[in-house]
């Protein structure tokens, strides 16, 4: 296992793609394909640029995954769309994670993390989700 860390931060792989247990680190909140992006950007239009680590794939699902503290997703409810990675009794989830740089396809980061503690709003990204509900992809959100 590669244990060395990128930008000082200790789970980010120095190459390739490693997948990091839910819970651990951070928990992930994974919406599909467009919808994902839209509200990624949204984010980051909120935050003025920095809404936190969110990683992008680019095949399949087109999965987004937005890197939340863990344990922060519990008790809230969300919509259908969204999966929820995290770990507890009966329950194990991974999340893939690229390095910053070199080859990681399909996986890449849409936001880079910025420091080791800092992640996506969970009650920010919610209220994003939930906004954006009433109306089709990218209407919503602009």
């Amino acid at each position: 296992m590669n244990t060395q860390s990128h930008a000082g931060i200790q789970w980010i792989p120095a190459m390739g793609i490693q997948l990091r247990k839910a819970g651990v680190q951070f928990d992930a909140v994974r919406v599909d394909g467009d919808r994902g992006r839209d509200i990624a950007d949204r984010m980051a239009r909120m935050t003025g640029g920095d809404p936190g680590p969110v990683i992008e794939s680019g095949s399949g699902r087109r999965c987004v995954y937005f890197l939340v503290p863990p344990g922060s997703t519990a008790h809230h409810a969300w919509p259908a769309e969204v999966t929820r990675l995290t770990s507890g009794p009966y329950r194990v989830s991974y999340i893939p994670v690229p390095a910053l740089d070199g080859q990681t396809w399909p996986l890449s980061w849409r936001f880079p993390p910025t420091a080791p503690d800092r992640f996506v709003h969970t009650r920010l990204l919610r209220t994003a989700l939930l906004d954006g509900v009433q109306a089709p992809p990218g209407e919503a959100l602009n």
